[in-house]
């Protein structure tokens, strides 16, 4: 009695287990095949059944939004400092991960404390002091060279994001390159190679499931990051980023009752996750479990 009490349990909470996945797959699946349907509709079709199936493909909304609306260019800008964010954060964050976690040295004990500080550290609440603190250097530009470059700059944004996510980053790369086993170092260094040489041929090649993890999470972060954009590129006439230009664009077009054209800008943020998610779907989910077996 007791083993079919206890199966029935187990049968009961898998079924609690389901009914929760699949309502929670229900109200995001929903929503975003909605926002594609509506994306190629004409104008016309958003006054009668809002959940009405498209009556074709209406591609013009995405060539308005491409050109009138200016979202080619404001993804251009996204995709350049996305890029560069990652590759600035990638640069600096795996050689520190790798002494931090794999070297004693003086000054260690209080690096890794100062990192697990930013991870407390909402990046929302410094972005007026980095504003400031941009705008002085441009003030101090402008007397010394007659011209500042801090402000609207890609360069510098995706520096700051860089910058904002190192914590995150370091801590997460710190925590895997401790679990890997110091044999293969030392068959390196027997082999001749030096430090440079064996973090990068031998420890990156294997905490390559963990680095496309931090990509993939920091990728995200930069794409859809919206207040350190229309904060540090404040100039109306200068290059936006896509969340930016989004904002502009809903608001515009809200305004012009152009629908169609305000679900294609959406598409066009969307579209870029979820092609990158799906391509790292699989060695995404390796990193996380073997990172979670190790440690």
């Amino acid at each position: 009695m007791e083993h079919k009490k206890g199966m029935s349990a187990d049968r009961l909470y898998k079924a609690f287990i389901y009914v929760v996945l699949i309502t929670l797959a229900i109200t995001i699946i929903v929503p975003v095949a909605w926002v594609f349907m509506a994306s190629i509709k004409e104008n016309s079709e958003f006054y009668g059944n809002p959940w009405s199936l498209p009556a074709g493909f209406y591609f013009q909304n995405f060539i308005d939004a491409w050109n009138k609306a200016r979202m080619g260019e404001y993804m251009l800008n996204s995709v350049l400092v996305t890029g560069l964010g990652l590759l600035i954060l990638l640069v600096v964050a795996l050689p520190a991960a790798y002494v931090l976690s794999r070297f004693n040295f003086r000054g260690r004990k209080f690096l890794n404390t100062a990192f697990m500080g930013g991870l407390f550290i909402n990046v929302n609440y410094i972005v007026v002091p980095i504003f400031l603190m941009l705008v002085d250097g441009d003030r101090w530009l402008r007397n010394v060279f007659g011209e500042g470059f801090l402000l609207n700059n890609i360069f510098v944004l995706a520096v700051v994001y860089a910058a904002t996510a190192l914590p995150f980053t370091i801590y997460l790369l710190s925590g895997y390159f401790a679990t890997l086993p110091h044999d293969y170092e030392e068959a390196a260094y027997i082999d001749g190679a030096g430090y440079g040489t064996t973090m990068v041929k031998v420890i990156f090649p294997m905490a390559r499931p963990s680095i496309i993890t931090v990509i993939l999470f920091n990728f995200l972060s930069f794409w859809n990051e919206y207040i350190i954009a229309m904060t540090l590129l404040s100039d109306p006439k200068g290059g936006k980023t896509l969340p930016v230009g989004l904002m502009q664009l809903t608001q515009a077009q809200q305004a012009a009752t152009q629908y169609g054209q305000l679900y294609a800008g959406l598409v066009l943020v969307m579209l870029p996750t979820l092609i990158l998610y799906v391509c790292v779907q699989k060695k995404l989910t390796q990193g996380m479990t073997l990172g979670g077996l190790k440690g």
